[in-house]
């Protein structure tokens, strides 16, 4: 069944960018007015045969863009990123109107200092961030009291679907701070920068930057087991559950799912 119209738009891909063999990024034209606050998301749907697939995904773009922007990985098995994968230029999707979440930069505890924490697609909030502060930077209406600190990891560097823009931001402006780290330099051996899994880099970086749980809003985005070990890291020097904020990466999540009702399903067929 077609869903109503009154719910979703038809939104059109006006551009697409492949990042890897598993990773891309597109813009698209929401096909009506969308409003929706840095850190939130949108849901993406598509119309099988035999049911309506939808997923969340964290916004890259900022408010003030003409159009929305979203960067996807490919979950093999999955009920919709296979659909939307084959998606080009000049195509459709379904998305909701009104778009959802709270993971919003904390401009109201008073704490100025924000420790960001990304996996892969998990940049994509604190992009959103950091565009929207810069454009009010540059018209002077940001002063730069609140400062980002961002912490971005993945397997290898040509997953970082952002990393020269954001290092062009960090190196303009004085409150941003960029550290991307590859966890497989074996595979990167042109990579010349941080290595190591981002969750076991937090704390050589916050005690560097001197964020902890009395001055600083930690947030963490992407790969569930990043989230729960960074969780830890970041309770073990102060901070507590009202200066964290977590969103896990459903797409990563729904992957982790299917692949492990896929090892069950070959080990039924082998032990049978």
């Amino acid at each position: 069944m077609t869903p109503s119209n009154d719910k979703f738009y038809n939104a059109r891909i006006i551009e697409r960018r492949d990042i890897s063999d598993d990773l891309w990024v597109i813009r698209v034209d929401p096909g009506g007015e969308y409003s929706f606050v840095p850190g939130q998301y949108a849901t993406l749907g598509v119309v099988a045969p035999e049911k309506h697939y939808e997923r969340a995904y964290s916004i890259v773009s900022a408010p003030h863009e003409k159009f929305l922007e979203f960067f996807i990985e490919l979950v093999p098995h999955g009920e919709l990123t296979p659909d939307l994968y084959k998606l080009q230029v000049g195509d459709e999707m379904l998305m909701r109107k009104v778009p959802k979440g709270r993971f919003t930069l904390d401009s109201k505890s008073g704490r100025t200092n924000h420790l960001l924490v990304s996996t892969v697609t998990g940049i994509a909030p604190f992009v959103s961030y950091i565009r929207t502060l810069h454009k009010e930077w540059k018209e002077g209406r940001f002063a730069g009291e609140q400062r980002l600190f961002l912490l971005n990891g993945a397997s290898r560097s040509w997953e970082f679907g952002y990393l020269d823009e954001i290092r062009k931001f960090a190196d303009e402006v004085p409150w941003l701070k960029y550290v991307p780290t590859v966890s497989r330099p074996l595979d990167d051996q042109k990579w010349t920068g941080e290595i190591g899994r981002v969750d076991d880099l937090i704390r050589k970086y916050a005690d560097l930057w001197g964020l902890n749980g009395s001055n600083s809003v930690g947030y963490l985005c992407g790969h569930p087991q990043m989230i729960e070990h960074g969780k830890g890291i970041l309770q073990r020097i102060g901070f507590t559950k009202e200066f964290l904020k977590e969103e896990i990466d459903i797409a990563t999540l729904l992957g982790m799912i299917e692949i492990f009702k896929h090892k069950i399903i070959e080990n039924a067929q082998t032990a049978s």
